[in-house]
């Protein structure tokens, strides 16, 4: 396997195709943190030529970016690493974005990271009133003069705020759910970010798993996994579980791709290949649980490019049975 690098936009870095995020690497969703398991995560993609590593200060309450500050001090290579700030605003509201409660929790990131600057900074998908407020992001312009950030970057819901994070000059990086059974990013947001020269982080590669093709109508998910408390976005926005497609439509989704990629019992490396046939990408962030999601993901490297002919077949899957369900929402 040859790790292939991009561009991450206007921060200059080269960073691997496939990162790695790490919402759930401590475990699976919900079921608690395990160190050594994130520790032989993370150390297995460090040593497969992974140098993006995407996490947040809420994941796992500071656990994931612990485990991330402790296992970069470990690799001579330069490994760059995102965190995200805001989601620990109780409520989550426009009102509590404050800069001076954003400062703080840059600064705690510090110090769980172990590290004196943050490569990438991201607002952690904050309410959409808040890409209307330029205090907030000025914010980072003072960070970066003091060198505590080198980068801003956003995460974002849908592709309206990311147009509008993008007419910020000092938003390097937009994140962002692209895939399969979510395309609206590649029609409306790419090419503005091509123009703009802001690198795209492609989140929820896999729709949750579904896009692995591993899953059926049995599959049964822990009861503090999001892809069972989450379906109708009973907890935070529904378009992070299964990209807001309904469960069982994503099932017959799968199938149809079975067809157009014969051969093959696992479909996540060709969902991520997908993914990096489009330029606009920089880098994707799948997640992993266990090391063998890891090579799995990883496998993508190896896979001829996708051909114009199956990009348009899976195209016609999505225009035939997931459009309806989210184009118009994100």
């Amino acid at each position: 396997m040859i790790m292939k690098y991009r561009k991450l936009g206007k921060t200059g870095f080269e960073v691997s195709e496939i990162s790695l995020g790490t919402w759930q690497v401590g475990g699976k969703w919900g079921s608690g943190f395990d160190d050594a398991n994130a520790d032989e995560i993370l150390q297995t993609a460090l040593g497969k030529g992974i140098n993006f590593i995407d996490t947040a200060d809420v994941y796992e309450s500071g656990q994931s970016e612990k485990a991330v500050g402790r296992n970069i001090k470990k690799t001579e290579n330069s490994i760059y690493v995102a965190t995200k700030c805001g989601r620990y605003l109780q409520p989550h509201t426009n009102e509590e974005y404050q800069p001076e409660v954003l400062r703080k929790f840059v600064e705690d990131s510090l110090q769980r990271l172990q590290v004196d600057t943050l490569d990438l900074i991201q607002l952690h998908c904050p309410p959409t009133e808040v890409y209307y407020r330029p205090e907030i992001f000025h914010l980072f312009n003072d960070l970066k003069k003091e060198g505590k950030i080198q980068n801003l970057g956003v995460s974002v819901e849908n592709v309206e705020e990311a147009i509008k994070a993008a007419e910020y000059d000092n938003v390097t990086t937009v994140q962002i759910i692209f895939n399969m059974f979510r395309m609206k990013p590649a029609e409306k947001f790419f090419p503005l970010a091509k123009e703009k020269n802001v690198g795209i982080i492609v989140r929820v590669p896999l729709a949750s798993g579904l896009l692995t093709g591993k899953f059926n109508e049995n599959t049964q998910f822990d009861k503090e996994d999001h892809r069972n408390f989450n379906r109708e976005g009973e907890a935070f926005d529904k378009g992070e579980t299964f990209s807001g497609v309904p469960y069982k439509v994503g099932l017959e989704a799968v199938e149809r791709l079975r067809k157009i990629f014969p051969d093959t019992d696992n479909l996540a490396p060709i969902a991520l290949k997908w993914i990096l046939s489009f330029d606009a990408v920089s880098c994707v962030i799948p997640g992993a649980s266990k090391v063998s999601q890891v090579h799995s993901n990883l496998k993508a490297n190896d896979l001829p490019e996708i051909t114009a002919h199956q990009k348009e077949q899976v195209q016609q899957v999505y225009d035939e049975l997931i459009k309806e369900h989210v184009h118009h929402k994100w």
